[in-house]
């Protein structure tokens, strides 16, 4: 059976059944400009009546029994396994990712709702203690409609990490995927959750613009905002959720160091920082942005780091086996090339074929220079140098963003102690920065994101749920008046 019929979905909107939208947009393949499809797009109208039947169905899902929904996240982590061929193909075509990074995402899509299923039977409170004769609790309930908005860059991963969860936990779930992706980020999951006997009116899908995320945020019967995407649009999220006095979770950019110590294997190492750096073309958040290598061993790390990328095929990955997609778009090569070209020395790469852009070296930079210390988003490796290991933790510390950390060491204790002295929501030692399991907290600090909010049972129900105090007496108080 055919799970992303074109002709079940084509210019329309989910929300338990599909309706018609008052405007569609076309599916685009990145590699080669082919048009794949067609896609409704909501207005802040659609949101609002998204809204209004989530909070309308929500309660009646949150007195199901959880053996029911967690039935549902079963059957739909049994959908993703099932129809991950077909997904691949999608995810490969309209967000330009190589075959190996698609069943990475359909992988993790489908362990997400394992996971999540688990949550549905998790212990949902406490017995606390209390001077009085009575019984008092503390109970996580369901937050209500929790809102999310994903990005176009891991679209299905970034999306069901948080519609998973927050469904099994009882809550109803309006998903603004980018626009660029709606069908592997946005239709995808509907059709999953239409197949698994998810009841009507608890998932709304929902691609947009700007209006559309901002209309979700503002609204008054979404309770909890799931974002993830750049620093620049999350800080206006957590603004505007801050005024309408609702919880808002924000995971979002990054520019990870990977350090290199002087005892590393050099030829691991290598292939770890080209790993960490041109994966799905560098568009992933905990992309290893700057390379800290020691530098008795730098010429040597920046002479192979560069042989390597030279030899990376880079084109089309749904036709040819290749290690490097396209970027997602025009706007997205014209800002890599920017910084690429704002300062230091390009040593390989530096150019492009369309939105095929060769893996890069850079050096000669510093601190200060563009491709160094902003998110490329891109397939650039910036690499610096260090004498000491004090200076490699100034080096690394020395960012805006807090998000993954990659030390590269023969001597594992080194490593760790050195992690414990670089702030970052995520540490790996003796692996590159790019990492994700749906049993593992996930989340960066300082401007990549508001803490681990994503991912493992007890960041999941901190997310999803709100805590309630009730007590109960067999008799009613008296009182002195």
């Amino acid at each position: 059976m055919t799970l992303l019929d074109p002709s079940t979905w084509t210019g329309r909107l989910f929300g338990g059944t599909w309706t018609r939208a008052a405007a569609t947009a076309p599916v685009t393949e990145p590699a080669t400009g082919a048009r794949l499809g067609t896609i409704g797009l909501a207005t802040p109208d659609d949101v609002a009546a998204a809204a209004r039947r989530g909070r309308a169905v929500q309660p009646e899902w949150a007195r199901t029994n959880f053996e029911e929904r967690a039935a549902v996240l079963r059957r739909a982590g049994l959908a993703f396994e099932q129809h991950a061929a077909e997904l691949h193909e999608w995810i490969m075509r309209e967000s330009g990712s190589i075959r190996g990074k698609a069943g990475f995402e359909t992988h993790i899509a489908a362990q997400e709702c394992h996971e999540a299923a688990a949550l549905a039977s998790r212990p949902i409170g406490e017995i606390l203690p209390s001077a009085k004769r009575r019984l008092s609790l503390a109970r996580r309930v369901p937050s209500g409609v929790v809102g999310v908005i994903a990005p176009f860059n891991a679209p299905l991963i970034l999306a069901i990490r948080s519609v998973a969860p927050a469904l099994a936990l009882g809550n109803a779930v309006v998903l603004k995927p980018d626009p660029r992706t709606a069908v592997c980020g946005g239709v995808a999951i509907a059709r999953v959750f239409e197949d698994a006997g998810l009841p009507e009116g608890l998932l709304h899908v929902l691609p947009g613009g700007p209006d559309v995320g901002q209309a979700l945020v503002a609204d008054p019967d979404v309770r909890v905002i799931s974002f993830t995407g750049s620093t620049a649009a999350g800080r206006k999220v957590g603004e505007a959720a801050a005024r309408h006095l609702k919880r808002a979770h924000l995971e979002l950019g990054g520019n990870s160091a990977l350090i290199v110590l002087d005892d590393a294997d050099l030829d691991r190492a290598v292939s770890a920082g080209a790993w960490g750096s041109y994966f799905h073309q560098g568009q992933i958040c905990m992309t290893a942005g700057r390379h800290l290598v020691h530098a008795s061993v730098a010429a040597e790390y920046v002479g192979k780091l560069a042989a390597k990328a030279a030899a990376l095929p880079v084109g089309d990955p749904f036709t040819q086996d290749v290690a490097l997609g396209p970027l997602i778009d025009a706007g997205q090569r014209d800002k890599v090339h920017a910084l690429v070209g704002a300062g230091g020395e390009v040593v390989t790469g530096g150019t492009y074929d369309g939105l095929f852009y060769r893996p890069t070296v850079l050096t000669g930079l510093t601190p200060g220079s563009p491709a160094y210390a902003q998110e490329v988003f891109g397939p650039v490796a910036p690499v610096l140098t260090f004498r000491d290991e004090d200076e490699a933790v100034a080096l690394a510390t020395g960012s805006e963003y807090g998000l993954s950390l990659s030390i590269l060491t023969r001597d594992a204790m080194r490593g760790l102690d050195l992690a414990e002295r670089i702030p970052t929501g995520i540490a790996h030692v003796n692996d590159q920065t790019v990492d994700d399991e749906a049993v593992a907290p996930f989340g960066g600090v300082a401007h990549s994101g508001t803490g681990s909010r994503f991912g493992g049972a007890a960041a999941n129900v901190e997310a999803f749920t709100e805590t309630r105090w009730i007590t109960v007496q067999g008799a009613i108080e008296t009182y002195p008046f």
